[in-house]
């Protein structure tokens, strides 16, 4: 039986972060977190508690968060990202310290993993199909995927990348936090109050951020795979009367979806194949929506078993 982290007291994980680090499973992949930062204890706590701590050093990346140094850290205390020792990120300030980790997990996979084609786009299951939502900032992907989890009408598959097996074309789950961000913090909290999150961190380059802990459900089904499904391009209209749907054609699905893959131009003709696959195997909609997060699901049901 695996041991979680939520074994650990908030000062034996800090100091057990300071020292060696902690090995934890972060969805599909293996994390050695290393830092001095003091609330990050809590915050991994509050999101990674249910997931496994490692009992051995073997890990997929080496991560340090680490306090600035100099005069400048008394008046403007900020925090940087290593990846085996090297800063890919600008410093940012400490307060945003968990929401930095995050990025940079998912930089760390969409960068230096390309066993998988990957692709920025929400995902989740259900029935054993995927529902993929791509979205440009602001289109309520995030929202929507932390609506259809919560509600527990689809399992979490990632919130922020998915990730589609060259083999199989299937998506391969990866989930972590869900990232939620300015107005849509509020409209999940106060539907779902009782999943655990982070506290809202201000004035980062997305906004206020917060990260809701993914549900045990998708911990367990870490890796178990999802069969092509649906795509469903989301895009949030304030005061749209009706919720408008119309089909997209596989040849423009194929398109956005290249355009929005990270690693695409990387894998050339294996990362065509495998997308051709999917595609070839799912519907793609368009859907436009005013915020009813309950008509939208229920849309996306009807979609996922439209013939």
């Amino acid at each position: 039986m695996s041991v979680t982290l939520s074994r650990l007291s908030p000062s034996a994980l800090s100091q057990l972060l300071c020292e060696q680090g902690a090995v934890i499973q972060t969805g599909r992949y293996v994390a050695r977190i290393r830092s001095q930062v003091p609330h990050l204890a809590k915050d991994l706590l509050t999101l990674y508690g249910h997931t496994p701590l490692r009992q051995d050093d073997a890990h997929d990346f080496l991560i340090d968060l680490t306090p600035g140094k100099g005069l400048r850290r008394w008046v403007h205390p900020y925090v940087n990202f290593a990846l085996y020792g090297n800063q890919p990120f600008t410093p940012l300030p400490i307060a945003q310290s968990t929401p930095l980790l995050e990025w940079g997990m998912n930089w760390c996979v969409s960068n230096q993993d390309h066993r998988a084609l990957i692709i920025h786009a929400a995902v989740v299951e259900r029935n054993g199909r995927a529902i993929i939502m791509p979205g440009q900032p602001g289109a309520g992907k995030s929202t929507l995927c932390a609506a259809l989890v919560a509600s527990g009408v689809c399992r979490l598959l990632s919130d922020e990348l998915t990730l589609m097996c060259h083999k199989t074309a299937e998506v391969l789950p990866n989930p972590r936090p869900i990232s939620l961000k300015n107005r849509a913090i509020d409209i999940i909290a106060e539907r779902f109050p009782d999943i655990p999150r982070t506290a809202t961190v201000q004035d980062t380059l997305k906004g206020a951020v917060s990260l809701f802990r993914a549900p045990q459900s998708a911990i367990e089904g870490t890796f178990i795979s999802a069969k092509p499904g649906i795509v469903v391009f989301p895009r949030y209209r304030a005061g749209l009367a009706q919720p408008l749907v119309e089909r997209v054609g596989r040849g423009r699905t194929f398109v956005e979806l290249a355009n929005q893959s990270f690693n695409y131009p990387v894998l050339g003709e294996q990362g065509f194949a495998t997308l051709q696959q999917h595609v070839s195997q799912c519907r793609a909609y368009r859907l436009e929506y005013a915020g009813d997060l309950d008509q939208a699901i229920d849309i996306m049901d009807e979609l996922l078993h439209d013939e």
